[in-house]
């Protein structure tokens, strides 16, 4: 089997082959678009230190990577129902057209391209707005009315865990872990095979309990175990998170790992973030009625660096850290836990954001920009999704606020993280945590990533919070805009109170768990306006991601 490395190679080959032979000119055309989209990632290798490991770490860890796979597996099926068809399809062809859509399907995890607004780019079909979630034709009206007529079903339906079916004329709800029985099973024996190895009582607990959840579709004990893992060099989460791919209701999870090393070192320094959430909840620009502090105080703070990443996690665009458990349960218990991805961060600031702000950003402003500034903002984002509505109450109903927004919920709470990743680390400034003049540097910095981010498109959940943020600081005046150069700098006079004044719509809109207002909001502001458009079209000749070569699955390659 090829490595990606040189896959790569071979695709980057023909561009200086002009004798290579292809069936029709359609298909040279075809090759040519499907070249320059794998082209917008450029190739990091993710390595590790495997002289850290002992001889049982190794095994755990080549356990929890042969677990990753199969939830790169289930994603798959997660996404699209003709997926395994369209792979098996590709995989039988030596073609070069049908080479380079296999390595862009594997890369997007399916025929639609998450940068384009899931446009296919194999095939004609658009992509399902439930993806495989859902029954293909069943609308969202549909399901509404079915859960009107059923009430008994609205437990099971609007469940993270279950996907919706047809039978005859009826709907009915699935648990993953009867419909992913085979791969679930495999998976869990993975894990268990994993703890047996693991010297860290605490991670043995967490792999145990989260393979029985594979088993019984109950996560609730598993999340509130890897909560309370500690002193581990292996940290490892595996299972059905995110929301983002069900565009109808983002009701359902997708299944992605995270297989890290822990950095104690960096880890440790991080503690003192963890201290202030209660206080950061206090200070949120919103009404005292609607202020959240019923969720647990822990909120363990770890950097690691990454061994490798699975199913929702890696298609498209590579996440920087994550913030987990989603479950409001385990965070009105434990809180929830920050991970700082540091190689990752280190490889999208060095290829991505310095060459985007060298030429968006007004000169003045440049020297702003650093990594520090970079990183504490993703620390300060994942923070900030631990803080703010979450259980909330709707004409005397207690809900939750993901099932009130629906679809609009995965771009508005991106959008809350960002806004409060600013101001949180204003109010950091405040306790004295940062130096006063950390302050340019925060806004500035965040300011060039938002055209990290809004190239990822407008329609996926990060780059539409991103485009909010933007256009309404523009808009406001926080931002401004130099036609001559087509650049864009921070007006410091009229960040903030800008900012404060856009993260009290926001949190209003989450606290009164208000749909309509949501939609309309997002329709506002999460667009490619003009200015967006212009200085989107002045970096579109750079990487839009990082592309990681993974040294772990080299090293399974070759053996």
């Amino acid at each position: 089997m090829k490595t990606l490395f040189q896959i790569i190679l071979t695709l980057s080959l023909l561009n200086c082959s002009p004798s290579q032979d292809t069936s029709s000119t359609v298909e040279k055309k075809d090759s040519k678009m499907i070249q320059d989209r794998i082209s917008q990632f450029i190739p990091v290798e993710i390595k590790y230190d495997a002289a850290l490991l002992s001889v049982k770490d190794k095994i755990v860890l080549s356990k929890l990577y042969s677990a990753s796979k199969i939830i790169d597996d289930i994603f798959l099926d997660q996404v699209y129902s003709k997926n395994e068809m369209i792979k098996n399809k590709l995989r039988s062809s030596d073609n070069i057209p049908s080479q380079l859509q296999l390595e862009y399907f594997n890369m997007m995890a399916g025929p639609f391209d998450r940068l384009e607004s899931d446009e296919p780019f194999i095939g004609n079909e658009p992509k399902p707005l439930g993806a495989n979630f859902y029954p293909e034709d069943m609308t969202r009206e549909e399901f509404i009315e079915w859960i009107k007529n059923h009430p008994e079903d609205e437990i099971n339906f609007t469940s993270e865990f279950t996907v919706v079916r047809r039978e005859g004329d009826k709907l009915i709800a699935i648990p993953f872990s009867e419909f992913y029985k085979d791969k679930l099973t495999e998976a869990a024996n993975l894990l268990r095979e994993a703890a047996d190895q693991c010297n860290n009582e605490s991670l043995k607990n967490y792999l145990t309990l989260r393979a029985n959840a594979f088993e019984s579709n109950d996560y609730f004990e598993s999340d509130l175990a890897w909560m309370d893992v500690k002193d581990n060099l292996i940290e490892v989460v595996i299972g059905p998170y995110e929301v983002y791919e069900d565009g109808l209701f983002n009701y359902k999870a997708s299944f992605e790992s995270f297989l890290t090393l822990k950095d104690s070192t960096e880890s440790k320094k991080l503690e003192v973030f963890a201290k202030y959430l209660k206080e950061m909840e206090m200070n949120l620009p919103l009404d005292e009625k609607y202020k959240n502090f019923s969720r647990g105080s822990e909120s363990p703070i770890v950097v690691v660096n990454q061994v490798y990443n699975a199913g929702d996690s890696k298609a498209g665009v590579q996440t920087l850290a994550f913030n987990l458990p989603n479950d409001e349960r385990v965070r009105s218990v434990k809180g929830s836990k920050k991970v700082m991805l540091k190689n990752i961060h280190e490889a999208k600031f060095e290829k991505l954001l310095l060459p985007i702000a060298e030429l968006v950003l007004d000169k003045s402003q440049l020297q702003f920009v650093t990594f520090d500034a970079f990183f504490n903002h993703t620390l300060m984002h994942e923070m900030s999704h631990g803080i703010g509505p979450g259980f909330i109450e709707v004409n005397g109903i207690k809900t939750e606020v993901k099932k009130e927004l629906k679809e609009t919920y995965s771009t508005l709470e991106e959008c809350k993280a960002d806004m409060l990743g600013m101001y949180n680390n204003i109010f950091m400034i405040n306790q004295n945590i940062y130096p006063k003049e950390f302050e340019q540097q925060l806004w500035v910095t965040f300011l060039a990533g938002v055209f990290r981010s809004v190239r990822f498109g407008i329609g996926e959940a990060h780059g539409g919070g991103n485009a909010i943020i933007f256009n309404y600081l523009l808009e406001k005046n926080a931002y401004q805009f130099d036609e001559a150069n087509n650049t864009v700098k921070v007006n410091f006079d009229k960040i903030y109170s800008a900012l404060e004044e856009l993260a009290n719509i926001v949190l209003t809109i989450q606290a009164s768990g208000n749909y309509k207002q949501a939609k309309d909001f997002i329709e506002k502001y999460a667009v490619n306006s003009k200015v967006i458009n212009i200085l989107r079209e002045k970096i579109s000749h750079l990487p839009i991601d990082i592309r990681p070569v993974f040294q772990i699955e080299n090293e399974h390659h070759q053996n």
